[in-house]
């Protein structure tokens, strides 16, 4: 399911419009990129938690040429599934 396909069926089950059921999700995103750029979590009740992580510059290894080479530190998102939402899968 992609975007457009979710903002549909929030519609149709919201009894709102597409469009203002589209322009809501664009906005629940935003604040959830917000907080996350922030360094805050964001939990969802029954779905579960979105959390910054900060990866440490590191050291690897090319696979196809062995070379060590150097990975610059990154920041990237993890997901926690909650108990509830895990369960119905």
């Amino acid at each position: 399911m992609n975007k457009t396909e979710l903002a549909a069926v929030v519609a149709e089950r919201a009894e709102v419009s597409k469009r203002d059921a589209e322009a809501v999700l664009d906005k629940v995103l935003e604040v959830i990129g917000e907080a996350l750029a922030k360094g805050e979590a964001v939990k969802l009740s029954n779905f579960g938690v979105f959390e910054p992580k900060k990866r440490a510059a590191r050291v690897g290894t090319n696979p196809s040429t062995g070379d060590k080479i150097n990975i610059p530190a990154s920041n990237s998102v993890t997901f926690k599934v909650s108990k509830s939402l895990k369960e119905k899968l």
